[in-house]
Order: C-alpha cells, then sequence, then structure tokens
C-alpha cells in the first residue's frame, strides 16, 4: 500500500479511534463490580447478631449489613448442602439442575454463574466447601474441601491435587482466600471470589483460642424446646432431637480417656481428634476432660440431660461461629486497606439455617421456618445505601442473576431466579408473592419425609408424601413457631384452597410435577439400592 496523504489521515484516524475504543473498553472493565461471595454452612440466622436474638455477638459480618442490606426473608430451596449449593450456582431449582439430594452427582457440564462471569473478563476462584463432587468448572482457581471437610489439619483439592494443610479449616480457609486476593490473581481484570467456610457444620469443633468462650453464659431453651408435635406426624418421625439422637461423644465431645462412654460414633469423632497435632490435644483435653469427669458424676437424665445436651451444644456451635467471623474481618479488612472496598460486592449467606433447639432439634432438611430460612447480608457502597433493610421474599436461586446483573452479564433465560438489584435500590414495580421449595432425601438420616410446598407471606403449605400423604397449613402471623397445623380447621378453608392454587401456580412456573418427583424417587432408590 502506499501511504499517501489521504491514507496517511485515515490511518491515522484508524489508529486514534483503535486506542481510544481499546481504552474505552478498559475503563469499562475497571468499572465492573469485584465480587466476593461469602457462604457458610449450617450458620442459623438466629446466631447473626445483626438479626437481634441475642445468643452472640457477630460484629464483622455485622459490618455487611451496617454498610449495605440486610435481607430478614432469605430462603434456599432445598434446606440441605449440595442441592443449596448447585441452586446458588445455576439459579435454578433442583429438579431442573439435576442437584436433588447429596446423594447422586452434580453435572459440572452445565451453566453457572461463575463460567458466565469468566466468559466476560472475570477471574474467578473458589476457596472452601463446595460439597459437589468432581473438578469446579468455572474457576482459574480451586482449593477446596473433598467432601463435608475436617475442622483440623484439613485436606484441600487445589485444581485437582489433595493437600493437607496443617492447622484450624476456618483460619486456613481464610488464609488461602486472603492469599489468592494479594497473590495469584490477575490484578488488570475484575475478579469474583466464592469464600466458602465449613463452620459451622456438625461437629461443632472449636478452635483452641475459643474454647472457653461464653463459658459463663447458661442459655434458655426456646420456648417449643419440649415440643410433643401433636397434629404434624412428620415433625414427630424426625430424628434430629438434641434430646434422643444427639451423640454424647461424637456431637458433644465426651471422648472420656476411660472409654466408659459407648456411643455409636464414638469411633468416628476418635479419627477426628486423632488429626490434631500434640498441642492442639492437649488444649482441647485441658478444657473438655474436667467437664467429661463432671458429667459423668452427675448420672443426668430427662429432661435436665436434656437441658444440659443443648448448652454443650450452643457453646461449641456458637465458639465455631466466632471464628467465621474473625475470618469475615480480615476479609473486609483487606477489600479497605488495598482501596477495593469501594467496587466490591461483598455477599455473606449460609447454604440454608438450622435449629438452635427449636422444636427440640438440631440440623435442618424441614420446610418448617428455622432451617427453610437462611441470613442473607450485602454491602455494595456504590449502589447500596448503608442500613438497607429488605422484608421481601428473596431466595437462594436469586444469587445468580444478581451477580451477573451487577457485571452487566445478559441473564439467560433459564434461570429461574430473579436480581436482588433493582430490589435493593427501591426500583422494583413488582416482587415475587411466594416461593417454592421442595426435599427429596428420605429414606435417609434423620428420618426427614419428602416434601413440597409454598411460603407467603403469611401463610405456609407443606405436603409430606412417600411413604406418608399429609398436608400442613400454619399462619406465620398468628403461629410463627409453626406449633399449630390448621389444614384442618374449617376457619382457614379459604386461605387452604387459596395456598392450594397458589402451589399450583409455583409448581407450573418453575416446571415441577408428580412425574418429576417419581422418577427423582426411583433414582433415589436406585442408588440407595433401596426395595419400594
Amino acid at each position: 500500500m502506499i501511504l499517501n496523504k489521504k491514507n496517511f489521515i485515515l490511518f491515522s484516524f484508524l489508529a486514534i479511534f483503535t486506542l481510544v475504543g481499546c481504552k474505552e473498553e478498559k475503563e469499562i472493565v475497571a468499572k465492573k463490580p469485584n465480587i466476593i461471595f461469602i457462604m457458610s454452612d449450617d450458620h442459623a440466622y438466629q446466631a447473626i447478631s445483626a438479626y437481634g436474638h441475642g445468643l452472640n455477638n457477630t460484629p464483622n459480618i455485622d459490618r455487611i449489613a451496617n454498610e449495605g442490606v440486610i435481607f430478614n426473608k432469605g430462603f434456599v430451596n432445598n434446606s440441605i448442602c449440595a442441592p443449596s449449593r448447585a441452586a446458588m450456582l445455576t439459579g435454578k431449582h433442583s429438579f431442573k439442575n439435576g442437584k436433588v439430594d447429596n446423594i447422586r452427582p452434580f453435572n459440572w457440564d452445565q451453566d453457572n454463574f461463575a463460567k458466565d462471569l469468566q466468559k466476560n473478563g472475570y477471574e474467578t476462584a473458589l476457596v472452601g466447601k463446595i460439597h459437589l463432587d468432581g473438578l469446579p468448572q468455572g474457576f482459574d482457581y480451586s482449593n477446596v474441601l473433598p467432601g463435608q471437610g475436617q475442622y483440623y489439619s484439613p485436606d484441600f483439592i487445589e485444581n485437582g491435587e489433595k493437600k493437607t494443610y496443617p492447622g484450624y479449616i476456618t483460619n486456613v480457609t481464610t488464609d488461602i482466600a486472603l492469599n489468592w486476593l494479594d497473590k495469584k490473581r490477575d490484578k488488570e481484570k475484575p475478579f469474583m471470589l466464592m469464600y466458602h467456610q465449613k463452620a459451622p457444620h456438625r461437629t461443632w469443633m472449636p478452635e483452641e483460642k475459643y474454647l472457653t468462650l461464653m463459658d459463663s453464659i447458661t442459655f434458655d431453651p426456646p420456648a417449643n424446646f419440649f415440643d410433643d408435635y401433636e397434629g404434624r406426624p412428620a415433625a414427630a418421625g424426625q430424628e434430629m432431637s438434641i434430646y434422643k439422637d444427639m451423640d454424647l461423644v461424637y456431637d458433644l465431645k465426651m471422648l472420656d480417656k476411660e472409654g466408659e462412654l459407648k456411643t455409636k460414633y464414638r469411633g468416628m469423632f476418635q479419627r477426628k481428634y486423632d488429626r490434631m497435632t500434640d498441642e492442639q490435644k492437649a488444649a482441647w483435653d485441658a478444657y473438655y476432660d474436667p467437664i467429661i469427669a463432671d458429667f459423668k458424676s452427675k448420672n443426668l437424665e430427662g429432661k435436665e440431660l436434656a437441658v444440659w445436651k443443648y448448652n454443650r451444644y450452643m457453646h461449641d456451635y456458637l465458639r465455631t461461629i466466632q471464628s467465621v467471623d474473625d475470618g469475615v474481618g480480615e476479609v473486609l479488612d483487606y477489600l479497605k486497606e488495598n482501596g477495593l472496598e469501594e467496587n466490591t460486592i461483598v455477599v455473606y449467606t449460609s447454604d440454608q439455617g438450622f435449629y438452635l433447639g427449636e422444636h427440640g432439634w438440631f440440623d435442618k432438611r424441614f420446610m418448617y421456618e428455622e432451617s427453610f430460612r437462611t441470613p442473607i447480608l450485602m454491602k455494595y457502597p456504590k449502589e447500596i445505601k448503608a442500613g438497607t433493610v429488605i422484608d421481601e421474599l428473596v431466595q437462594n436461586i436469586d444469587f445468580a442473576p444478581t451477580f451477573l446483573d451487577y457485571a452487566g452479564v445478559k441473564i439467560d433465560e433459564s434461570i429461574q431466579g430473579e436480581s436482588l438489584r433493582k430490589l435493593v435500590k427501591g426500583e422494583a414495580s413488582e416482587w415475587r408473592d411466594a416461593i417454592y421449595y421442595t426435599f427429596y432425601e428420605y429414606p435417609a438420616e434423620h428420618k426427614v419425609k419428602r416434601h413440597y410446598g409454598v411460603r407467603t407471606d403469611k401463610f405456609k403449605l407443606i405436603h409430606f408424601y412417600y411413604d406418608v400423604d399429609k398436608w400442613e397449613l400454619y399462619d406465620l402471623e398468628k403461629d410463627p413457631t409453626e406449633m399449630h397445623n390448621v389444614y384442618e380447621n374449617t376457619d382457614y378453608a379459604s386461605v387452604k384452597e387459596e395456598m392450594h392454587q397458589q402451589l399450583e401456580k409455583m409448581r407450573t412456573k418453575y416446571g415441577d410435577s408428580d412425574e418429576l418427583n417419581q422418577k427423582n424417587l426411583n433414582n433415589y432408590l436406585e442408588a440407595k439400592n433401596i426395595k419400594h
């Protein structure tokens, strides 16, 4: 090409246009918000001080609410670990993403929000618990726990390679996350970090420095701790009673040196204890041995034993949360100290709620409020006004579209959740008036029946099925602790009809059906080798 004056001018213009375009593209990328998605495991909303229940103090998690928004009605789609996490990743209900229980594998080949962010210029990482087998897809870096993970000397799988780390799991997870933020990521790109803790999952083994935390506090059980489950046969049939089902050694750490407390899961806890170093064991024994001796001397029975077990449970459970809160503080401090706070979305949540003695229980699974509901707190200084409170119904399927919305990435039509962005900004002219729930893992541990249901602001309708056929209806305004099933109460006849209509509306909207339930049941029974 001969570079005459005319061509030279044209060439110069194109070069300048290209340079300007590149600069603008970089500026657009730079303006995309970073995302830190913090999830703990089995963290009851009652055990976050921002929710006002007074059980413990979580100043760092509270910072997210104080500097951003707290959701008072956050819920999950399926209150058990792996299905909840699959819904969070895909933005779809369990029967759509295929992960309906903890038994069958998760299909990592399907779309998830991390893949979409990665395709749109984000550096992505997953650190900690994910509880979905297989090498995670959508992440430039992953360092995850195999299965449930261990509290002491935990194993991790870093980009497919298994390693054992010395120390306490919550601190190790935080250190790995901070190391990626500070040293491993491409700092020219916006980032998305999923920072997911094991704690406070069973068996609630505290960090050494928190072994004596709250020792001076005696917790009063909830008012319905000695629930008799009248009118609620599905609730009566469970095996998650603190009094009857909580193992003295496995759950409550009564690993006596004499071996006199021979419980069902003693050997399993012994193996967890054996992961500790000699120094850790010394600190552990110095605290627990006197408690064990005192317990053995008292020969507690009945309600006295139940309340004793409740307090041992509460102390250990809340202590593990204190280490989680410390880690949140370290991450928030890192953002502030490195000039990242203003342009970073931070979310704190749990994979589901948890029972802290309500109905006499521990664990989750049920559609009853304490396990169905989950904490959700979010901050983003650029858009979210500090101290915002949201009382609308939101769900874990909303995380994926929310992150994509903030990142300026198209939300695929197959995603069933809704972006929380307009809701938080006060610009949502309409919002959902009901949410849908499913639970499939039965027959199984804890014996919670298979069920599905719908919740509105005022009422909840649940159908338990498989080897039962029972309906439950609750008036959440008059009966917030769900003690009175009013399904057969004629005063609620019109409400029952309306809730059945709402349930069918939800099932049609999301694509669920009795046929899908039967298919999932058959697959589950086959996987568990159960004849029916």
